[in-house]
């Protein structure tokens, strides 16, 4: 399993249960790089999509107490995430969010991808710093690009 995220400075990953940047290479990296493959995320991250409706082309588990009439795999524990989750190949499952599922499930991640942004979005919730966290290392990270007026960078932690 492996996460995928934007942060911004400060690892904050979402303001008002959207998006704090709208960076069209972060989009399009996310895209192509969950397209055909599995995504778990809350229900909150669920409703913050258009109409609340699942991602297209890819398998959407929702870890939720309550059950989720979409077009969704509903899982209510993390055992019954794992249990699912077995039915896949490991490195086809990205966790997607929000900031509660990322805290559950970062310890069972091989990798994380995470865009930095190098400015502050004034979130209102936050990824852990992998970079204080003894259990990931930076194993990759691009130059910096610019992104609609954004410096970000595309970096990879992985589980030592």
């Amino acid at each position: 399993m492996k996460a995928i995220f934007h942060a911004d400075k400060n690892w904050g990953i979402g303001k008002n249960n959207g998006l704090m940047f709208s960076l069209p290479k972060d989009m399009k990296f996310f895209r192509e790089t969950t397209k055909g493959k599995v995504v778990v995320m809350g229900l909150n991250t669920l409703r913050s999509f258009p109409d609340g409706k699942p991602l297209k082309n890819r398998v959407n588990i929702v870890l939720s107490p309550e059950d989720v009439d979409e077009d969704v795999i509903t899982v209510h524990s993390l055992e019954e995430l794992f249990e699912e989750v077995k039915k896949y190949p490991q490195d086809d499952v990205f966790v997607i969010g929000g900031a509660s599922v990322y805290r559950a499930l970062l310890p069972y991640c091989t990798e994380a991808l995470v865009t930095k942004v190098d400015a502050s979005g004034g979130a209102d919730v936050f990824a852990p710093n992998l970079d204080e966290n003894e259990n990931f290392s930076l194993a990759e990270e691009s130059a910096p690009q610019e992104d609609n007026g954004y410096t970000i960078k595309f970096c990879t932690y992985r589980k030592i």
